[in-house]
């Protein structure tokens, strides 16, 4: 990243407007899109790490995201010219948050608790409010999910915000219907999403506010059957051919694995069996391992890249960082345990980053965003004309299983699905439905 000697590579940069002088700097409108979504990208990281835009993170989010270079250089170079890097302060502390609301994307619930894969110490996250410390109580002493507890928080303080200036300890069944309904009505919610709602405000209002609700009137969402997208196998192959080598390496195994996103990123060395072929997903979706299998093609990549991150984890060693994060319980039982080769993260981050809790300098595994940009911005260079994401690429897993002729229990298993009538969607997505039957057209001409 340039910048001269006299630049403190760690003083917030404030581009309020970046986004509107990107539209009036006359780039062509591809470069000027991908430009948009590597500068989007680069702000996701700075509010995640609840941090301002820097050129050290700049930087450091370069060794992960070597393409958004011109991007950045071109958001750090018009900064400078409005005087608004290198020590100015402004509104620089937001920036990483504000991005949201400039490119629509819908405000989440500002919460004493952020949405991570990572749970902070349970003593140290006991909410903020009176309503929200009764509903991390009563989470916590059901044994909910991490997951699971941040959701109902988060809906918690939607639902508060929706009763202001009143108290959910005021609240009744019938704003409970008027938060649901208004959900459907005003915010056209999924009817997926209309439902977690309920199940999240019923449990704050009932088991952590014990406020006993009657019936609850309320408009439904609409229900609306999606059709998963899927890639031909051609279709694949052009897209991991726009990924560089580690970016591709972790598309291949989610694809060839059938893997959701955060279980590809949750990996640790000890998951990967070479010799057998079989790769363990450990605590998957509803808390749940299984394990499904490991493409041949794909053993000799992953040795060559465990003897890269074999080489990350020995420097990390001699320089004394503290050890991979741990679930909490299991790193009081074995403290030591994260600085064990088997617990490394199997795509480490190629940076060590600053936990927000404990304020110490770790490695951790590569972020969600990063690789979810990387797959967009590929499919946009294969010139795909389907909205790809990561999730694609395991629709695709078990659309290609079934056409190849593979049972549909059997790939019920590799997926984890808890019934097999949520497998029978990719039915209707393969490339013959229909057990083989020729459309008219086809026929027509003998």
């Amino acid at each position: 990243m340039p910048a001269d000697d006299q630049t403190d590579i760690r003083a917030p940069i404030s581009f309020r407007d970046w986004s509107e002088t990107l539209d009036r700097a006359g780039f062509p409108e591809a470069q000027r899109r991908r430009f948009q979504l590597d500068i989007v990208g680069f702000l996701k990281r700075c509010k995640d790490r609840r941090a301002p835009a820097t050129v050290a993170l700049i930087r450091e989010y370069l060794g992960e995201v070597r393409h958004a270079r011109k991007a950045l250089e071109w958001f750090y170079r018009e900064a400078r010219k409005r005087g608004a890097a290198g020590g100015g302060r402004g509104g620089a502390a937001t920036e990483g948050a504000r991005f949201r609301r400039d490119e629509g994307i819908p405000r989440r619930s500002r919460m004493n608790v952020e949405r991570s894969d990572m749970p902070p110490p349970a003593a140290k996250d006991l909410g903020g409010a009176d309503w929200e410390r009764d509903l991390v109580a009563a989470v916590r002493s059901r044994g909910f999910l991490w997951r699971t507890e941040q959701t109902y928080r988060e809906w918690g303080a939607r639902f508060a915000r929706f009763l202001a200036p009143r108290s959910p300890y005021a609240a009744t069944e019938v704003e409970v219907g008027a938060f649901l309904s208004e959900l459907a009505v005003r915010q056209r919610a999924m009817p997926s999403t209309q439902k977690q709602a309920l199940n999240a405000v019923v449990f704050l209002m009932q088991e952590a506010l014990h406020r006993q609700l009657g019936k609850i009137d309320f408009r439904r969402a609409s229900p609306q059957v999606r059709m998963p997208t899927v890639l031909s196998r051609e279709e694949c192959a052009a897209l991991f051919a726009q990924l560089d080598d580690k970016v591709r390496l972790m598309a291949e195994l989610m694809y060839g694995s059938g893997l959701r996103l955060m279980e590809l990123l949750r990996l640790r060395v000890q998951h990967v069996d070479l010799e057998r072929l079989k790769l363990k997903v450990s605590g998957g979706k509803g808390d749940k391992d299984r394990l499904t299998m490991l493409p041949v093609r794909l053993v000799e990549p992953l040795r060559e890249h465990l003897k890269e991150v074999r080489g990350w984890f020995t420097e990390d060693r001699a320089a004394g960082l503290p050890g991979v994060w741990l679930p909490e319980g299991l790193a009081r039982k074995y403290p030591k345990a994260g600085e064990r080769w088997e617990w490394q993260w199997l795509f480490p981050s190629r940076e060590t980053s600053l936990d927000p809790v404990t304020k110490r300098r770790r490695r951790h595994h590569v972020i969600d965003s990063t690789f979810q940009n990387n797959i967009r911005w590929a499919a946009e260079r294969a010139g795909l004309n389907k909205r790809v994401t990561p999730h694609v690429l395991r629709h695709s897993f078990a659309t290609h299983l079934l056409e190849s002729g593979a049972d549909i229990r059997t790939v019920q298993e590799l997926l984890g699905h808890e019934s097999v009538e949520t497998t029978q969607i990719y039915t209707h997505v393969m490339q013959k439905p229909g057990l083989g039957v020729r459309s008219p057209l086809d026929g027509a001409g003998g």
